[in-house]
């Protein structure tokens, strides 16, 4: 049994009306899911406001309101808990109601604008291959040992964290690997978490839709390692220009990773092929499946965090070997006819050009490259055209199509990435807004040896067009359409 006053440590209280000892069920901040005896949290989100939902709460039976303003009906038998910022009330609330499972297991997050999603969930396989129980808060999927669940947010809100933490508390795990954005850290979801290590890969143009400027982005980044213990580690990438920046007012113990600069944990590529790295890192050679430069700087990163986890050196290395691709991240099939489909999330500027190059740097240039790219409604406009032209300037051919439009009209979204599009490269350009009919397009066009990248939307398996989601899924679509040429 579980009372108010259990779950209010460390929650900044300003005023108090009603008793703490009530008695209480569980946290919500919907009021939609609220039940007799639960605790209603009254956020301020970007779409609606939580405090115009009490009343609602009340009626479903919630017994205490955590509120950034008293409302006007106080009700007699109900707590109201008055607080500065409710976002951070929640984060210690949901830490306090679970007993805060964090602290009894190893949490690592990490956070930059690529990269995220491969470090968490590589540094998941390695782990379990090491033998360990482990856990994964990612974008792609949440998984609590070898238990799955669907992802609906790059870092989950307070509430769900702390609930898989605890379910990963409760059968044992040992190590928990997490995304961290920019979103997260700005709405405090990682507030109230005992992270053991933080992992910064690298800063580029994204999320300027949320954010008011990029300065904003990088130090929100920056404030997740300012306010990691002085018993944790911070690995940063630091051939990224604001890799130092991180370190900066950190008080944990301070790391780095690079291929091109001085650093504590340091790789050269020795080879770059379609079927993999041969990487030297630390003096010692290995062999990796993974593929390009952006890969080279993840398995580094990997690498240094599982060696300050305390795993051997040798053994590390030899995992690294063993190691598969995430769904959606440089995922590539060979047709029948010698076509190459490759399929990846990038969906940011640099996160194309560096998928990009690394095509380039692999292919003889006796064939062609064909990139399917489309930009995302309800984010970023600024990237549009930048995107457009990095597509553009690194390819034989072009088609510009549709991603998610979301809210948005994508025929608008195709003429802002148009733009972006120089005078020489407009004949090798296309725009197909139906995504299925461009990549068929691509596969039509497309002749044996030649490489198609289809790029923005990697793992994800749907199309959210005007709010509705349809069944949509890349990789799946260009196999059947080459598998169909080959007949």
């Amino acid at each position: 049994m579980i009372t108010l006053k259990d779950i209010l440590y460390k929650v900044n209280i300003e005023a108090v009306k009603g008793s703490t000892e009530a008695i209480i069920n569980k946290i919500e901040f919907d009021s939609r899911k609220v039940e007799l005896n639960d605790v209603f949290v009254a956020i301020r989100g970007t779409i609606s406001n939580g405090h115009d939902f009490i009343e609602k709460a009340l009626n479903q039976g919630a017994s205490v309101i955590v509120c950034d303003t008293f409302p006007e009906l106080i009700v007699n038998g109900v707590t109201y808990i008055l607080v500065k910022d409710t976002n951070l009330a929640l984060a210690f609330l949901a830490a306090n109601f679970y007993d805060n499972p964090s602290q009894n297991l190893k949490l690592v997050g990490i956070t930059g604008t690529n990269g995220k999603t491969t470090i968490a969930s590589l540094l998941y396989q390695l782990f379990k291959k090491a033998g360990f129980k482990v856990g994964l808060l990612s974008t792609v999927k949440i998984l609590v040992d070898e238990t799955e669940y669907p992802a609906t947010h790059t870092t989950p809100d307070s509430l769900t964290i702390n609930h898989y933490l605890n379910e990963m508390k409760q059968i044992g795990v040992e190590y928990c690997f997490m995304e961290v954005s920019s979103h997260g850290i700005h709405q405090k979801r990682t507030e109230a978490l005992h992270f053991t290590g933080g992992i910064f890969t690298n800063l580029s143009h994204d999320h300027l839709d949320y954010h008011s400027s990029f300065a904003e982005y990088r130090d929100v980044k920056k404030s997740f390692f300012d306010f990691l213990p002085k018993t944790a580690f911070v690995l940063s990438n630091s051939d990224d220009k604001n890799g130092t920046l991180m370190l900066q007012n950190t008080k944990a113990k301070k790391l780095t990773y690079a291929l091109k600069s001085y650093a504590d944990y340091k790789a050269t590529i020795l080879e770059n092929q379609l079927n993999g790295l041969l990487l030297k890192i630390n003096g010692n050679e290995v062999w990796v499946k993974l593929v390009g430069t952006f890969n080279a700087y993840n398995l580094l990163a990997i690498f240094g965090t599982a060696v300050e986890l305390g795993l051997d050196t040798l053994e590390v290395l030899r995992l690294l070997s063993e190691l598969e691709s995430v769904s959606g991240r440089f995922q590539f099939i060979v047709s029948d006819s010698k076509i190459t489909a490759i399929v990846d999330y990038a969906h940011t500027p640099d996160a194309l050009e560096n998928v990009l190059g690394t095509i380039n740097d692999i292919r003889t240039k006796n064939e062609q490259l064909i990139t399917i790219v489309g930009c995302g409604g309800d984010r970023d406009k600024t990237k549009r055209p930048i995107m457009a032209k990095i597509a553009t300037s690194l390819s034989d051919k072009v088609i510009l199509t549709s991603d998610n439009p979301r809210s948005e009209d994508p025929t608008l979204i195709l003429l802002e990435m148009e733009k972006g599009v120089e005078p020489q490269n407009h004949r090798k350009t296309l725009s197909i807004l139906d995504r299925k009919q461009a990549i068929k397009t691509a596969c039509q066009l497309a002749q044996p040896n030649d490489i198609i990248l289809i790029a923005g939307k990697g793992h994800e398996t749907y199309q959210e067009i005007k709010g509705v989601r349809h069944h949509f899924d890349d990789m799946k679509i260009v196999k059947e359409m080459l598998d169909e040429q080959n007949k």
